[in-house]
């Protein structure tokens, strides 16, 4: 049993390491493709993270690719390919924004208000795809990619001045109008205006929240199960379209916190610069941590790396694409070697099974021997 354990825990680590190595060998021969250095680049970004103010940035770049990774990784467990985390981080920021600008509270009040909007408008746009995918067995994949076009949309119209939006004088920007300080999430202060984002830590906190609920709870088991064989979880008496709804649902409602370090904690606007391509980062950020949330955790931190290190590049003379490049080759890459490491877990399995066969029967004909 300890044998058991020790390889599948070697394996889990396989996919990960060797999809990172490939990455970034492949991102080395590109650039020497093109006839540019294939070091140099990526030790600036080592040197560029040693700076105390692009680990602030890392730091809190990685509480929202964490939160849009949850999110993904839900619907992961579930068998769900949720796409439209996207679509539901941005239309939950923006209307969240709103409702925030529009009342004024005391100060925890007005905080919780705004998470629940932007967690009810999260939870609803991936409730829509949960309920065609329950009621009508519409693919998740094409409602929520359909869904993520609509909300684009939708904001572009809602945040007109003549709808929800405001236009800041001699500005072509359009935004939701400023949040009051009530509604501000407090920061950590490290200084030198450096400031950690301290919806960040809740962030990381629903980490741990998540792994308690899937691994803890009837609910997750539930989950686990019925994204494992939906017939045989619905054989032992559990609802798997009720499932499928619900767990779109919570997928939904953590997208729409995706948008929260940046909302409640630097820009108190929802505006056209808001961050975009969040919840597609978060796909490969679940995929390359395997759904755990420490997996989760590291993967957020070296795509918040890759972000904000490769940001400088160009004052040096290299294209600043090359960490968007990097990215890439990371989502190709894990895709092949997971696939590759669970094809020879397959065969280690056989392996072991005939072993435990061959020794058994020479077990069993020495006693017949002795007999």
């Amino acid at each position: 049993m300890k044998k058991f354990d020790k390889d599948r825990l070697i394996l889990g680590f396989a996919g990960p390491a060797l999809a990172l190595v490939t990455a970034f060998l492949l991102t080395m021969a590109v650039l020497a493709a093109t006839g540019v250095d294939p070091i140099e680049p990526l030790r600036l970004m080592v040197e560029n993270a040693g700076y105390e103010d692009v680990q602030v940035l890392i730091v809190n770049q990685a509480g929202t690719y964490y939160l849009a990774a949850l999110a993904v990784a839900i619907g992961f467990r579930m068998n769900l390919f949720n796409i439209g985390v996207d679509g539901q981080y941005r239309l939950a920021a923006m209307l969240s924004a709103v409702v925030g600008t529009a009342v004024t509270l005391p100060g925890p009040l007005h905080i919780l208000l705004i998470v629940l909007v932007a967690m009810l408008v999260g939870a609803f746009w991936a409730g829509i795809a949960g309920v065609l995918k329950a009621k009508r067995g519409v693919s998740e994949v094409v409602s929520t990619i359909m869904l993520n076009a609509i909300a684009t949309s939708l904001i572009a119209y809602l945040i007109l001045p003549k709808n929800l939006g405001v236009q800041p004088e001699g500005s072509n920007d359009l935004t939701t109008g400023e949040i009051a300080a009530s509604g501000w999430f407090p920061a950590l202060s490290l200084g030198d205006g450096l400031e950690i984002y301290g919806f960040t830590f809740i962030a990381f906190a629903l980490g741990i929240v998540y792994w308690f609920v899937l691994n803890r709870t009837r609910f997750g088991f539930d989950l686990r199960a019925t994204g494992a064989s939906e017939s045989a979880a619905q054989a032992s008496g559990v609802d798997a379209k009720k499932m499928i709804v619900t767990s779109m649902l919570i997928s939904g409602a953590v997208a729409g916190l995706a948008g929260m370090p940046v909302l409640l904690g630097e820009s108190h606007t929802y505006s056209l610069s808001f961050p975009v391509g969040v919840g597609f980062t978060g796909i490969t950020i679940a995929l390359l941590g395997r759904n755990s949330p420490i997996g989760i955790f590291f993967a957020a931190l070296l795509m918040a790396f890759i972000d904000k290190a490769s940001a400088s590049l160009d004052t040096e003379g290299y294209a600043k694409e090359i960490g968007t490049i990097m990215k890439g080759l990371i989502v190709i890459a894990v895709v092949v070697s997971y696939e590759l490491v669970r094809r020879y877990g397959i065969r280690r399995q056989q392996q072991k099974v005939g072993e435990e066969l061959a020794a058994g029967h020479a077990i069993k004909t020495d006693k017949e021997v002795a007999a």
